[in-house]
C-alpha cells in the first residue's frame, strides 16, 4: 500500500519571515544590493519635480533587491514596480537642520510598514551620538515588534557623534555591528572600514549579513565599485548605494553594474563563511 510521505510543519511564524526574506534574496541566496531613497528627510528631495515613481521604474529589473523608503512616498508610486523589487520602509528621520542632526527618532513603527506591504523594515542609529541612548533603545524596541510580526530588520549602524573621531575605524564599526546582533536585526549596514583584511575582521566576528553603506557621490561609479570589490572580499553580504545610483545621469545603468559585481555567481576571493 502506498504511504504518503510525511509534511514537515513550518512554523506559521517562521514561515512568515523566511518568505520575507527569501524574497530580499530573490536574485542571490546570500547577497544583497539594495538602494536608500530615504535621504529626503534629512536633506530635501532627491529630485526636484514630480514623485519617485520614474527613479524606481528605471531600478526595477536592473537587478536591485530592494529599495528603501519612507512611508509617505508610496502613495506615488504604482505598485507593480515592486512585483520583482523588494520594499523596505525607513522608520527613523532626522533632518540636517535639527540642532543634533545626529539624533535619529522614530517616525512610523513596524506595524504600520506590515500594512503598507513592506518586506522589511529598517533603523537609523548612530553610535556615539549625544542621543545614542533613545537611538538603541528604539532599535531594541523594533527588534521585539519585528519578532511580533515576523518582519526582517536591517539595522544601519553609523559611528557618528562628538568623540567619534574616525567613523571608519574596525573596531568602532565591529562595535556598531554587534549592537545590531544583539538587539535582533537580520541584517546590518555599517560603514566601510576601508581595507579589505578589516572589512574581514569586521565579518568574522558578525553572524548575520552585512552590507556596506553610501560611498562616493555621483561621477565616481568606479570609485564606488572598487570599494564594493573589496568589501566583498571581505565578506561583506553586498551594498546600500544611494547617492551614487539616484544622483547619476542614469540611475538604472548603474544599478546594472553594480548587481553584476554584487550577485555574480561566485564570490572574487574566498572570505569568512559566516555572511555567505
Amino acid at each position: 500500500m502506498h504511504q504518503r510521505k510525511a509534511v514537515r510543519r513550518v512554523p506559521i511564524d517562521h514561515f512568515a519571515r523566511a518568505v520575507r526574506v527569501r524574497r530580499l534574496h530573490r536574485r542571490h541566496p546570500q547577497r544583497l544590493f539594495f538602494v536608500p531613497l530615504d535621504h529626503s528627510i534629512s536633506d530635501g528631495p532627491l529630485i526636484r519635480r514630480g514623485s519617485l515613481d520614474p527613479l524606481i521604474e528605471s531600478l526595477a529589473g536592473t537587478g536591485v533587491d530592494a529599495v528603501i523608503l519612507h512611508k509617505g512616498p508610496l502613495r506615488y508610486i504604482r505598485p507593480e514596480r515592486f512585483t520583482g523589487l523588494s520594499l523596505i520602509v525607513h522608520l527613523s528621520a532626522s533632518t540636517m537642520h535639527a540642532p543634533d542632526p545626529d539624533a535619529k527618532y522614530l517616525v512610523t513603527g513596524v506595524e504600520e510598514a506590515v500594512r503598507l506591504g513592506a518586506d522589511a523594515v529598517s533603523v537609523h542609529v548612530n553610535l556615539g551620538s549625544a542621543d545614542e541612548r533613545r537611538q538603541i533603545a528604539d532599535l531594541g524596541a523594533v527588534g521585539a515588534a519585528c519578532d511580533r510580526w515576523n518582519v526582517p530588520l536591517l539595522a544601519m549602524m553609523y559611528p557618528r557623534g562628538p568623540k567619534i573621531a574616525d567613523p571608519r575605524a574596525p573596531e568602532l564599526v565591529m562595535h556598531a555591528a554587534t549592537i545590531a546582533v544583539d538587539l535582533g536585526a537580520d541584517i546590518v549596514k555599517t560603514p566601510y572600514p576601508g581595507t579589505t583584511p578589516e572589512m574581514a575582521d569586521v565579518t568574522r566576528a558578525v553572524p548575520i549579513p552585512l552590507i556596506v553603506a553610501g560611498g562616493p557621490a555621483a561621477g565616481n561609479e568606479d570609485k564606488a565599485l572598487t570599494m564594493i570589490r573589496d568589501a566583498l572580499d571581505g565578506g561583506a553580504a553586498g551594498t546600500a548605494l544611494g547617492r551614487t545610483v539616484f544622483q547619476s545621469a542614469d540611475p538604472g545603468a548603474v544599478a546594472r553594474k553594480v548587481s553584476a559585481l554584487v550577485h555574480s555567481p561566485a564570490p572574487a576571493v574566498s572570505g569568512p563563511a559566516r555572511n555567505r
